[in-house]
């Protein structure tokens, strides 16, 4: 189990997924070339502070702030803390939030109805890169994860892909938190209606390049790149995150949500100690929280029965 303990993947599961979401943040909308240097250099097209996390991050911490006040998660807070999150002026919303939050929708009901009217590409990675912290709130119920998972999903995200994308990655990263490996990717679709399909884009990612899921703003690209750079790089040792973390920023383009996508499962795995602390130093972003806080987070989630 590479030394990480159960608490320490608890915390993994926040931790890992802002560090990825920071990483790949100065990188975004690039390529990265091998010669050059990963790490949390800030920047990027919308002037990231080095540490700070974006969108991906500030979402998933308001379905988390949602979660503390279990058990399970009332979907109205969650839809309350991402209008209060649209409301603080981000530097950056994907297209299909935007257009969600931007009517101000009052309620879980209301946000779904406006999520429901939406038109044209709907499959966008928005939903898939906030979902890990779902996890946590659901580690004794597994039915009921996936559940939730796919009606936070439907908030923003009402695209079939998007919700069976949050379904399996969510119910991967809660068997990872329970049993420290990548087993529940592939035992989610023994008992999945559409496991043939997700069955066929896990084996292109275990065996293609991201060449081959180029678009990985839309939410099945972006979690093949997520799952190629965790299921292709070295997995002996704890520094298999940051192998990953990196491998998905060379991957290109969403960097930041592929890196946060994949972030979440893999600190799940080895925990949020094999986040390199010089990482967990800087990192910080809205609601005004910094990586020493999101463990705490983490385990005031855990901490609920169902």
């Amino acid at each position: 189990m590479g030394g990480s303990g159960f608490s320490d993947r608890v915390a993994g599961v926040i931790v890992g997924g802002a560090a990825g979401d920071a990483l790949g943040a100065g990188y975004e909308f690039t390529k990265p070339g091998p010669a050059t240097v990963i790490d949390m250099i800030g920047g990027g097209p919308f002037g990231w502070a080095p540490g700070e996390w974006t969108d991906d991050t500030s979402m998933a911490l308001a379905i988390a702030l949602a979660a503390v006040h279990g058990p399970g998660i009332d979907l109205d807070a969650v839809a309350a803390g991402f209008v209060a999150w649209f409301d603080s002026g981000p530097p950056d919303i994907g297209n299909q939030t935007r257009r969600v939050l931007s009517a101000r929708p009052s309620s879980a009901r209301d946000m779904q109805a406006v999520a429901m009217s939406l038109t044209g590409r709907t499959g966008g990675n928005g939903s898939l890169m906030r979902t890990a912290p779902v996890a946590l709130a659901y580690l004794d119920d597994a039915a009921e994860c996936v559940a939730a998972a796919g009606r936070i999903g439907l908030l923003t995200h009402h695209d079939e892909q998007a919700v069976e994308a949050c379904e399996l990655w969510t119910y991967a990263v809660r068997h990872a938190v329970l049993h420290a490996d990548f087993g529940g990717v592939r035992e989610y679709l023994r008992g999945s209606a559409h496991s043939a399909y997700w069955t066929e884009r896990l084996d292109e990612a275990e065996h293609g390049t991201p060449d081959d899921f180029p678009d990985n703003g839309w939410v099945v690209h972006a979690l093949q790149t997520a799952w190629w750079a965790i299921s292709t790089t070295d997995q002996s040792t704890p520094e298999h995150l940051p192998r990953a973390l990196e491998a998905c920023v060379r991957a290109g383009n969403d960097t930041d949500t592929t890196a946060a996508i994949a972030g979440g499962l893999l600190g799940a795995r080895w925990g949020a100690s094999a986040v390199p602390p010089r990482w967990r130093a800087v990192l910080h972003g809205y609601p005004g929280l910094t990586g020493a806080d999101l463990p705490d987070l983490a385990q005031r989630i855990a901490a609920h029965p169902q």
